[in-house]
């Protein structure tokens, strides 16, 4: 994929490509296989395993850094496939160096090759789209005015083009709209109106410090849509001791923050939901023993990043429950195929996931396929699960084109389950979209209003969110969040892998529903808590008792990590003022209690069917300190910590991306799955982009 786009100019290009007299290192990542550039591909140089600089490459599979004469080691990283490190490779004085990188396919990936047919149902198709060749790309108009003065803005264009594009600092404006708002596409490939991130090279001897080596962009500029998240903030205990939420199984935070940094961005500070970047990880907890759903363990240690505090972890973890033993299934694939979806990392990547689900599928289990676009379809009636080819033949026969008729698709998709309800069963609708619904209801009240009403019936709902650009997360997690269910974020391949099949139970088989968590802190040992993260999932006091309040769903061998940093009494209390910054208000010392307990914890929760009513678990947590931190808590606090600087937030403390890493190298004991690692190296990848 050898590709001719010059943003800035040819005088840009020049530059930017010309020979160099100083110490450069420069070269092309491409597929072994095919030739073509990779685009985004992450590019590490390190010196007595010390990383020195660190950027990704551009439209052309290029990249180019600057550095001081020597010997390096280089490591190139893309998803899908195997990394490749160069050791002893010479950078030397005066030269521009050439080093390029062919990858190889990951050969521990599962892949599934995905031949699409004809759509089966009708298109249609309510965009523009306009296409230009290199040629005439070049001869845009810059809109600078040295560049008007020389006449480069009247060369011949499409008429499109012409009364209705320009190029403006590298970014492609259509019609007036904001750059960010705009799609184009090369050799097939979608890319957002601003160009990705390139290193510029500094005078000789300049020194790059680690937080100048790729400029993330601003926040705000993103066309995505995350709800805003206000932190919480810490509670003095005296009059406001209790502390109720709903529990959170979510990983979607994570994966899609990923999804940025293996891009070479930030990821958007509301996109980062820390108790889901918790929550992601497998931790070792204790199996119930007591004929529970789940068993509640707990740990308190000196906080990492404030030594002052405590940091309290909640953990709960569920049933494991063998694939055999599982109730059979009836589940509704419901498949978003609208002109949105027509990119590589959306439909097709959505075929491929489902193709590894109904390989897993067993006898008993049923899966209907249901579509939706400018309307809703009916593509596969309810069908056996060892029917996979028949199965298989309705995912491949997906294509996408037209507008996105959500809601109607939702309400097919109910009613194909409840015709088909599997008495005692496990009844879901899987639902794999973008979110961006623009056809009949599609506002996030009305839409959530829909999902609460067809949760009564039983049939519980997981979202699937796919692609970049228009990723609409907010609607998702309130959807999922009302629909007894769970959303999760597939980035590649390897994703699905995880929560389709790897985590078969937790993701789709249900052990409990409505689970809530209620903290009662003994204000004589505890000054104020703050709980992290799970801003989105608070409840009121009388809400814990209240059977009619909605709460979290936890699956078969799922996982549930929730930690709190404790400020025990007599320490001073940080209080957020209006700009965000924290003053301190002084507390009396603790004074003597009959009560020695840190604290009382309650759960509710409700046995997976209609009309359950609401169970009960008590217990009562001394206030005995850990001198030393578990291997399950290092994970945890590095993920959280991780979370809270992506955020800038308030209350880190003294965390950084350093210290994290720290914690979660602490954690690799035992790391079967490989995702401790994936997150050494996207705090890595953090530091490399901050």
């Amino acid at each position: 994929m050898k590709i001719l786009l010059f943003m800035l100019g040819s005088l840009c290009s020049a530059a930017f490509w010309g020979i160099q007299t100083t110490c450069v290192i420069q070269g092309i990542v491409t597929e072994a296989s095919t030739g073509e550039a990779l685009i985004g591909a992450s590019v590490k140089i390190s010196k007595n395993a010390v990383m020195i600089r660190g950027t990704v490459t551009d439209y052309e599979g290029r990249y180019r850094v600057q550095l001081e004469p020597g010997t390096y080691d280089i490591e190139i990283t893309y998803t899908g496939f195997a990394p490749k490190i160069t050791t002893g490779v010479q950078v030397l004085e005066g030269k521009l160096n050439q080093f390029d990188c062919a990858m190889e396919d990951d050969q521990t990936l599962n892949t599934v090759e995905i031949v699409c047919k004809a759509p089966i149902i009708k298109k249609d198709i309510t965009y523009s789209g306009q296409t230009l060749t290199s040629e005439e790309i070049r001869s845009l108009p810059t809109g600078k005015s040295s560049a008007k003065k020389e006449g480069k803005g009247k060369r011949k264009q499409s008429q499109s083009a012409r009364n209705n594009t320009s190029i403006d600092g590298g970014q492609i404006n259509i019609k007036g709209t904001r750059s960010t708002s705009t799609n184009y596409y090369i050799d097939g490939i979608r890319v957002q109106g601003s160009p990705p991130p390139v290193q510029e090279l500094l005078p000789p001897g300049q020194d790059i410090s680690v937080t100048e080596k790729i400029v993330a962009p601003p926040h705000d500029e993103s066309p995505e849509n995350y709800d805003q998240i206000i932190e919480n903030q810490f509670i003095k205990s005296k009059g406001n001791a209790t502390s109720t939420f709903s529990i959170d199984v979510d990983g979607a935070s994570y994966a899609n923050a990923r999804r940025f940094l293996n891009s070479g961005q930030l990821p958007p500070r509301d996109a980062v939901r820390v108790e889901e970047f918790i929550n992601y990880f497998d931790y070792q907890y204790p199996q119930p023993s007591d004929g529970k759903p789940f068993a509640v363990h707990t740990e308190l240690v000196k906080c990492p990043w404030n030594s002052e505090h405590q940091l309290l972890s909640v953990n709960l973890q569920g049933r494991e429950i063998e694939t055999g033993q599982l109730p059979a299934s009836n589940f509704v694939f419901l498949v978003d195929v609208s002109g949105s979806m027509n990119e590589p990392n959306k439909l097709p990547l959505v075929q491929s996931s489902l193709m590894l689900l109904a390989d897993y599928l067993r006898p008993q289990d049923r899966v209907a396929l249901v579509v939706y676009a400018g309307a809703a379809g009916l593509v596969l009636p309810s069908t056996p699960g060892n029917q996979k080819e028949k199965i298989k033949d309705a995912i491949e026969s997906l294509g996408a084109g037209g507008s996105t008729a959500g809601a109607a698709g939702i309400q097919l998709a109910y009613q194909t389950a409840r015709e088909n309800f599997a008495v005692g069963g496990n009844n879901r609708v899987i639902l794999c979209t973008d979110g961006d619904f623009n056809v009949g209801i599609s506002d996030n009240a009305s839409l959530v209003q829909l999902i609460e009403n067809e949760r009564k019936t039983g049939i519980y709902l997981s979202i699937l969110g796919f692609g970049m650009g228009n990723y609409q997360d907010s609607k998702m997690q309130q959807l999922a969040d009302k629909g007894n269910g769970n959303h999760a974020y597939i980035d590649q391949l390897a994703e699905a892998q995880k929560v389709l099949i790897s985590e078969f139970g937790g993701t789709l088989f249900a052990i409990a529903k409505d689970v809530k968590i209620q903290i009662e802190f003994n204000s004589d040992k505890v000054a104020a808590y703050r709980l992290i993260g799970y801003e989105n999932r608070l409840l009121a006091r009388e809400d814990f008792d209240d059977d009619t309040k909605d709460a979290g769903e936890m699956g078969a061998g799922h996982r549930v990590t929730a930690l709190y940093e404790i400020i025990p009494a007599g320490q001073n209390i940080p209080v957020a003022s209006a700009n965000g910054s924290l003053t301190y208000e002084k507390t009396k010392p603790a004074t003597g209690s009959k009560n020695a307990d840190l604290l009382t914890l309650k759960l509710r929760f409700k046995q997976p069917k209609v009309g359950a009513r609401s169970e009960l678990i008590k217990m009562v947590v001394a206030d005995k300190e850990s001198e030393t931190m578990s291997e399950n808590l290092s994970l945890a606090a590095a993920a959280a910590s991780f979370g809270l600087v992506l955020r800038h937030s308030a209350y880190k403390g003294d965390a950084t991306f350093e210290s994290a890493l720290l914690l979660a190298r602490a954690s690799l004991a035992n790391d079967a799955s490989g995702y401790r690692a994936e997150l050494c190296k996207l705090i890595q990848h953090a530091q490399m982009v901050r």
